[in-house]
């Protein structure tokens, strides 16, 4: 199976999928190939990149390979734009929550209990799993 660019002549994009390039080109000119959009069969063939297979496209394409991607992306998200409070967290969330400090966004360590104790009492925490809690920065020597 080949897919084909295709486009009208109201210039409307479209894919499909054939056989062969000579099916493609045989149901062009009879005029079996529709715009999905406007109906026209006015269609011709349009400019395209070829698709090559890699190794590595395959890989990024496996669902755990998608899922690392993710957790890589929530991470360096969390790294850039959270400040690394540590074992202080259920405290620093705690003041912030009180108004007794300005709020920010923060990450750290805390106990599943005093994780649970956060959300009984209303302050917003979400536990990450392990595969998307960054690492905490390295301290300088």
């Amino acid at each position: 199976m080949i897919r084909y660019a295709l486009r009208c002549d109201q210039d409307h994009e479209f894919e499909a999928w054939f056989s062969s390039s000579d099916a493609c080109d045989d149901q062009i000119e009879r005029e079996l190939v529709q715009c999905p959009e406007c109906g026209s069969s006015d269609v011709h063939k349009a400019l395209m990149a070829p698709a090559v297979s890699t190794a590595r496209k395959r890989e990024a394409a496996s669902p755990e390979a998608q899922f690392r991607d993710l957790a890589d992306r929530v991470k360096a998200h969390i790294r850039k734009n959270y400040d690394y409070v540590g074992g202080d967290f259920a405290r620093e969330a705690r003041a912030m929550h009180a108004g007794d400090k300005p709020e920010r966004l923060i990450y750290g360590e805390t106990t599943p209990e005093e994780s649970r104790k956060l959300l009984d009492d209303g302050v917003p925490v979400a536990p990450l799993p392990d595969i998307m809690a960054p690492t905490p920065p390295k301290k300088a020597n």
